[in-house]
């Protein structure tokens, strides 16, 4: 699964949720935004909040709300559980499971 913040409609940067099905592994893309503009849009999303660079915490009802109603794959709840599990394993989920913490990578070629 990918949020991705690209400039979207009149040049504005936008957050969106893309590649639902997969939930082996979350990550956030950028497009050509500035950190500045890829922080205002995940936060105007309600999908999250840049932290330390190379760094988001995404919002995890958030993130459910926003990919699980265009899902496909007959078993997407429970393959979200399970990525859900491996992250609180791994120290990516927040104490409160609220904020899942993923990398930020460059949107270049998606």
């Amino acid at each position: 699964m990918i949020v991705e913040v690209l400039t979207g409609t009149d040049e504005r940067p936008e957050a969106r949720v893309v590649d639902v099905d997969d939930v082996r592994s979350v990550h956030l893309a950028l497009g050509a935004v500035t950190d500045e503009e890829a922080a205002r849009s995940l936060e105007h999303a309600g999908l999250g909040r840049l932290r330390e660079p190379g760094t988001a915490h995404l919002d995890v009802a958030a993130l459910r709300a926003a990919a699980e109603p265009r899902a496909t794959a007959e078993d997407w709840a429970a393959q979200w559980d399970q990525m859900i599990a491996t992250a609180r394993s791994e120290g990516r989920l927040s104490e409160d499971g609220a904020t899942l913490r993923v990398p930020v990578e460059s949107a270049a070629g998606a």
